[in-house]
Order: C-alpha cells, then sequence, then structure tokens
C-alpha cells in the first residue's frame, strides 16, 4: 500500500495523536513527523521555554513555519500541537495538503493522560480538568472541521488503526 497524502492528526493534548501516529506511520512504512518535535529542534528550544521566553503568539508562528514545510514533504503521518488546527492559514494549509483526522476523546482521559507530565504550558498554574474543559469548550467546534472524526474513547489503537485504513482506503489515499 502506497499513501498518496500526508494524514495529520489533530485533537486535544493527550489524546494519543503522537502514540497513535507513529503506529499508523510503521504500518503503512511512511515517516511519521511529530509537529512539536520539528518546532523543538528548529528553535533549540523545548515547547515550554518557548512559551516561556517568546510567549504563545511567537510559538503559534513557527508553528505555523514548521507545519507548513512539513505538508510540502512526500506524504507522511504527522502529529499537531492540539492548537494547531485552531490557527486559520495552518487548519486551511492542512485542509488543502493533508487528510485531518481528529482524535475524540472524554475529557476523563485527557485529563488522566496530561497529569502524568509537567511540560504543558496551557496547563501550568491552574485546575487542570477546568483548564482542559475550557478549551474542549473553544476548540471542539473547530477540531469538527477535521476530515473525519474519529472517537477514541478507550485509547484501543488496534480498533482504530482499523477504522483509519478503512477511512483512507474509501477516499483513495491508500493505493
Amino acid at each position: 500500500m502506497n499513501l498518496n497524502k500526508t494524514v495529520a492528526f489533530v485533537g486535544m493534548m493527550g489524546a494519543g495523536k503522537t502514540s497513535l501516529g507513529r503506529r499508523l506511520a510503521t504500518r503503512l512504512e511512511v515517516p511519521f513527523r511529530d509537529a512539536d518535535h520539528e518546532i523543538e529542534a528548529a528553535a533549540s528550544l523545548s515547547v515550554s521555554e518557548i512559551f516561556e521566553k517568546f510567549g504563545e503568539p511567537y510559538f503559534r508562528d513557527g508553528e505555523r513555519r514548521v507545519i507548513n514545510r512539513l505538508l510540502t514533504e512526500a506524504p507522511h503521518i504527522m502529529a499537531t500541537g492540539g492548537g494547531a488546527y485552531m490557527d486559520p492559514v495552518t487548519r486551511a494549509a492542512m485542509k488543502e495538503h493533508a487528510f485531518t483526522i481528529w482524535l475524540k476523546v472524554p475529557l476523563e482521559f485527557l485529563v488522566s493522560r496530561v497529569k502524568k507530565r509537567d511540560t504543558r504550558p496551557l496547563l501550568r498554574g491552574g485546575d487542570v480538568k477546568e483548564t482542559i474543559e475550557k478549551l474542549l469548550g473553544e476548540r471542539e467546534p473547530v477540531y469538527a472541521q477535521a476530515d473525519m472524526t474519529l472517537d477514541y474513547e478507550d485509547g484501543s489503537h488496534t480498533h482504530a488503526m482499523d477504522r483509519i485504513l478503512e477511512a483512507l482506503t474509501a477516499q483513495g489515499l491508500l493505493v
């Protein structure tokens, strides 16, 4: 099977975009790109450090440029940061050059996942559940614009992988 268009995972932090993306890339034998890691490599700073030193607008500008660069590469699997798809320019580029999949997971799943690591700048200094709930309210209507919504309630990679492969085949993206 050959992938003829990049597949980009969008959704909240902690949804499993990176872990599922890596598995899908391995399964399809294509490269995997994590936009946050690419941003960190380009800036020689962690995402947290970029937020602390320069602020969110600066980070989002770099994120936009990195994702646009990644979208010019040969078809691959990409995981994006939770806020990337919120940017209208980034979202338009992704809609044009990638098949976007929203990993939609329940609030409690997200909270349990993100509490494990203190590396998420938007979750510092407040109630994690409250912050995620607020972000979900703002972001879900935008995430819903993705080409595919994958209800990823139990975090089962096998079930998710089957649904994704079916969708990619139906869309003519796997040949």
